[in-house]
């Protein structure tokens, strides 16, 4: 199958997820390529702005299993892994798989649960697999996260480790529709849910081959060398206390591959990075106290870095 077969069967799933979320292109967009990469995106918005519904379609539309984890505060961390339960007919241990062991995961406010269960997760996240009772229990390929939680000022919310934030590749924030797009949902509500005929539009098969032209995209050097300049401005700023580490340097670029390749492109541009920076980056930093105390946010701090550092010619990106 020719790298132009797949783009337009990846593009199809951006069509399909569209059918039943309105107005929400950038984080679909986003959604895939956290998906062609192999990456794990964290849902941030208020209740009932479409968060469960985005991961649902995903997941109908690449032909997925679609499991769905609603944390609260009295779940363990074996309720999501699974359990090794004996039997004593021929006295062994037989593993019961979890809701985690699926293709697309919908983590349902992961901060409503304690830090203990919500680190359950890492090894999933990090490894493709968990470990139950001392036994390995590999995950089938594809596999992604998709973690929503609601903002930490709501009551009952536990903010998520460091560790564990370092594993998402993105994070997004999905805001209230506009009155247009919130008119053009109620429409398409009046009857059957258009998720309830959704249908799928490409293959696992078909995922797998587009994650594997993905990492063939070309990046050039300077485009590295772009990536690398911004991040170690992130370590060396004065109001920043924790810059990107190396792998959020990797997720850059891996990220920037897979828009380039939803755009059409076999290389890419350093607007790709440009563009996907803030949601990469943003979740990695820790500020400082006083760009706490003084109402400095992360995102005005990622502008003022990306305006800093030069950005490369685009000739010769794509030999």
């Amino acid at each position: 199958m020719t790298n132009h077969t797949l783009n337009e069967k990846i593009n199809k799933v951006t069509e399909n997820i569209g059918h039943v979320i309105v107005g929400k292109e950038h984080d679909i967009e986003l959604s895939l390529v956290a998906l062609l990469v192999k990456g794990h995106v964290l849902l941030e918005g208020v209740p009932g702005v479409g968060k469960t519904m985005l991961v649902r379609a995903l997941a109908q539309s690449i032909d997925c299993e679609f499991s769905r984890i609603q944390f609260t505060p009295d779940l363990l961390p074996s309720d999501i892994t699974g359990v090794s339960i004996y039997q004593p007919q021929d006295h062994t241990f037989e593993f019961y798989p979890g809701p985690l062991l699926s293709h697309v995961v919908l983590a349902d406010e992961i901060n409503r649960t304690s830090p203990r269960t919500q680190s359950s997760l890492l090894e999933a996240m990090a490894e493709g697999s968990v470990t139950v009772d001392g036994q390995t229990h590999d995950l089938d390929d594809p596999f992604l996260v998709m973690a929503t939680q609601n903002p930490l000022e709501f009551a009952g919310t536990y903010p998520l480790p460091e560790a564990q934030l370092d594993r998402f590749l993105f994070k997004l924030t999905m805001d209230y529709p506009s009155e247009s797009e919130e008119v053009a949902m109620l429409k398409r509500l009046d009857g059957d849910h258009p998720i309830d005929h959704l249908a799928p539009v490409m293959t696992q098969a078909d995922l797998l081959a587009c994650q594997k032209e993905v990492a063939n995209v070309h990046i050039a050097d300077n485009v590295l060398n772009y990536i690398v300049q911004i991040v170690a401005r992130t370590r060396s700023h004065p109001m920043v206390y924790l810059g990107v580490s190396p792998r959020g340097s990797e997720a850059i670029a891996q990220a920037a591959k897979a828009r380039a390749f939803l755009d059409g492109r076999d290389f890419v541009l350093p607007d790709d990075v440009k563009y996907l920076m803030p949601y990469i980056c943003g979740h990695r930093m820790i500020l400082t106290d006083e760009a706490t105390f003084s109402a400095i946010d992360i995102d005005a701090i990622m502008q003022e870095i990306l305006n800093e550092i030069d950005i490369p010619m685009s000739k010769g990106m794509e030999q």
